[in-house]
């Protein structure tokens, strides 16, 4: 499974992950998101969209490991991928017909969202 991370690049961007290399991912409330980290495998690919003014794709990266060990704060360690070199933007997503479906435009407060390998493929421009 593929998933986009949003983050509000006011508080942790895309470029803090490019010069920290790894994080964290915690801090997730909601429960459908809190779900998804927990199912979280070490490899799978991840896409991070900046929320707020930019409301972009704007870079990749993958999971290390998962400590789920507290059901309701799940621990993803994350290792940062490569920059886009074409930032999606939300309108553009919107736009495409495959993702008509996904969380990412039906339920837009949702913080982690799961994308199928063609939803990835696009948004990362592969």
């Amino acid at each position: 499974m593929d998933y986009l991370l949003k983050t509000e690049p006011s508080v942790y961007s895309f470029a803090d992950l490019e010069r920290e290399k790894t994080t964290i991912w915690d801090g997730v409330t909601n429960p459908v998101a809190v779900r998804h980290l927990r199912e979280m495998k070490p490899g799978e690919r991840l896409v991070i969209y900046h929320t707020g003014d930019e409301k972009s794709v704007v870079g990749t990266a993958s999971v290390v490991n998962v400590d789920a060990s507290d059901p309701r704060n799940p621990q993803v360690k994350i290792k940062v991928g490569k920059a886009i070199a074409k930032a999606k933007t939300l309108a553009e997503i919107k736009a495409r017909s495959s993702f008509v479906d996904s969380p990412l435009v039906r339920q837009g407060r949702l913080s982690v969202v799961p994308l199928t390998a063609a939803q990835y493929a696009w948004l990362v421009g592969e």
